[in-house]
């Protein structure tokens, strides 16, 4: 007789119920590049990156969708991880954990045919994107005429990533809570003057930290703006950043940075392209000399084969790492295979 009412009430159970499968996927990359060091020693120019992420979705009976993702390290420790609900109140995805920044994601949007002027080693450039190792709640949403819109707020910016159950306790214990904005505007949807701007894009992005609760200090704030876009095989990108580190000591002059991005890339056919990048930075010291700049120039071949990606980028910059003077010029080979 139990065994008959536990059978009754578990078919009214799946009568009732929907059973949605979740999917499990694994993506990646190995990645061997050679690159020689024009002005200092280079010794074994041979070097390796590997990446591996584990994601996983699945559909809610509400409309809402869940999907999570963890990815790990070179030494295969844990990396960044996220929760992310779908369509939440059928308006917007939110989310907890981290996989970089809103920022970080468009620390240089300018096309490449292969890196961004600075991304093989040539020159240090200080960059929006601070944020990228915080662990916080987000959200992102599509808004009529503004387009994707998508931000972040980090309880704590102490660059900890606690496990469940607890928290972070005092670490880094003076500095307070960050946040960031970014909107990301296709131009061909802009009302009257969209006809005219259609494949061209503008996106914008805020972001600020507290660095120290000390009195007398000031916040880190970043700013950027970025124009991209294509003429048929030809594409584009001009992008501006202002970096303010904010005083972490009371009293003293802040440090900020004015950056200059620029991005020119031509598609030869589907497998093979061609771009120019530059970088330049102008920096704010007061206990420093300001009266020159860091620039990186690179010049960059990409060729693509299915999930085989073989690049070159031949990089110089003036100036290096805010050194009067100071060189800093590297040639790079890279095959990348993703699966």
């Amino acid at each position: 007789m139990k065994i008959t009412k536990i059978l009754v009430a578990l078919s009214f159970l799946f009568a009732i119920s929907t059973a949605h499968a979740g999917e499990m996927t694994v993506t990646g990359s190995m990645q061997a590049t050679y690159q020689s060091e024009v002005d200092r020693t280079t010794g074994n120019p041979l070097g390796m990156d590997r990446e591996i992420k584990f994601s996983g979705s699945t559909e809610l009976d509400n409309g809402m969708s869940m999907s999570v993702m963890q990815d790990f390290g070179d030494d295969g420790s844990f990396g960044d991880g996220k929760i992310t609900f779908g369509n939440v109140a059928g308006l917007v995805d939110i989310y907890v954990g981290t996989d970089g920044s809103e920022m970080d994601a468009i620390d240089d949007i300018t096309p490449t045919a292969f890196e961004e002027a600075n991304g093989s080693g040539s020159g240090t450039h200080v960059d929006i994107g601070n944020m990228a190792a915080e662990m916080g709640i987000g959200f992102k949403a599509s808004v009529p005429i503004l387009g994707t819109v998508s931000g972040q707020y980090i309880p704590k910016a102490d660059a900890s990533e606690s496990g469940d159950k607890v928290a972070s306790g005092d670490t880094s214990a003076l500095v307070g809570s960050a946040s960031e904005l970014v909107v990301r505007t296709a131009l061909g949807d802009v009302p009257v003057v969209g006809s005219y701007l259609d494949g061209h894009n503008l996106t914008v992005g805020y972001a600020t930290s507290k660095e120290s609760t000390v009195v007398n200090t000031t916040d880190l704030h970043e700013i950027t703006a970025a124009l991209t876009g294509s003429f048929g095989n030809f594409s584009y990108g001009y992008q501006r950043e202002h970096v303010d580190l904010g005083q972490t000591v009371a009293a003293t002059d802040a440090i900020f940075h004015n950056i200059e991005t620029i991005g020119l890339a031509y598609a030869i056919n589907d497998a093979l392209s061609v771009s120019y990048n530059t970088i330049e930075s102008k920096r704010h010291n007061v206990a420093l000399d300001n009266s020159y700049t860091t620039k990186t120039d690179a010049i960059n071949i990409g060729y693509s084969v299915g999930g085989l990606t073989i690049g070159f980028q031949d990089a110089s910059t003036d100036n290096a790492n805010f050194v009067k003077d100071a060189k800093d010029d590297t040639r790079t080979v890279s095959v990348k295979a993703a699966f």
